[in-house]
């Protein structure tokens, strides 16, 4: 995996971005979603980088020819998530099913008081954890991201949710650390995405789908740092109004030695490879890392 995705630019402009969110809030989700097919049209023909790197990562998965149905269809999976964020931002969440696996692994972790570690991708929609975590409303949720690659998409939450808005942390800030212990030690949530290389010297390469890929490793050295309990999710779009939320144990404590550090931080980013590969299998079409993943393809 490597660092394109930094290179990509946001999609869209901030005017339609904004059309869209009065369309979904005005005129309703069925309307909105009149408009995606057009759009994701739009883009399929404008983006042929993400269109070939797609192709090649469901090629990858499913072992077959990919036709351009079949790519529409993906794009169409990526631009729902993206609607639904504005009902999930804006509390709408009765608008959704939205089936919960595993919140018992979450309960165990988050009674010890010690907060913990939540592991996501980009594969689906990591926002519709608010529904679980709102269903818990004591449970305090951070987020770690780079707002720097997506101003528009920051300008959005903002305007449509303020104090969702102020629970992201910033990666790489010089108080990002201590926002962290800081959220873990009041017994919250911190949300990491694991699959997009920050800096190519804190990535290793891992086996993912029979191929070879770069992994970021911030993940585990944050965990490691803070000494908290590591939970994996997964959150799948299903057509319609469908989510499945997968909710995992990782680990107690991921440990890394002063002594064969590289060696523990490739294993643990290796595990993790490996469950975000089992889950691509059963959701190839919530795979939202529209650029070339494997190293072999530069």
């Amino acid at each position: 995996m490597s660092l394109a995705w930094q290179q990509q630019q946001e999609r869209g402009s901030r005017t339609s971005i904004r059309m869209m969110a009065w369309v979904a809030q005005s005129l309703g989700r069925p309307v909105a979603r009149t408009l995606l097919y057009p759009i994701c049209v739009y883009f399929f023909l404008g983006s042929g980088v993400a269109r070939r790197a797609i192709r090649r990562f469901r090629e990858q998965v499913l072992d077959s020819p990919v036709s351009w149905r079949d790519l529409i269809r993906h794009y169409h999976v990526f631009a729902s998530t993206i609607l639904d964020r504005v009902y999930f931002l804006r509390g709408r969440f009765d608008l959704f099913e939205i089936q919960v696996h595993g919140l018992d692994a979450l309960d165990r972790e988050l009674a010890k008081g010690r907060g913990c570690v939540l592991l996501g991708s980009h594969l689906g929609s990591f926002e519709v954890f608010r529904a679980v975590g709102l269903s818990r409303q004591h449970i305090e949720i951070r987020v770690l991201m780079d707002e720097e690659n997506a101003p528009l998409m920051r300008e959005l939450i903002q305007e449509l949710n303020p104090s969702a808005a102020e629970t992201v942390i910033q990666i790489g800030g010089t108080d990002t650390m201590l926002q962290v212990k800081e959220c873990l030690d009041r017994g919250g949530v911190v949300g990491i995405m694991g699959d997009r290389v920050m800096q190519d010297d804190q990535a290793v390469v891992c086996n993912f789908l029979g191929r070879e890929a770069r992994f970021p490793t911030g993940a585990m050295r944050l965990a490691h740092a803070v000494r908290a309990p590591v939970v994996l999710f997964f959150g799948l779009y299903r057509g319609g109004n469908r989510y499945e939320v997968y909710l995992e144990s990782f680990s107690e404590a991921v440990q890394l030695s002063h002594e064969q550090r590289t060696t523990d931080l490739k294993q643990w980013t290796q595990r993790y490879a490996g469950r975000l590969e089992a889950f691509c299998l059963r959701a190839s079409d919530n795979w939202f890392n529209f650029y070339e993943f494997w190293n072999d393809s530069h």
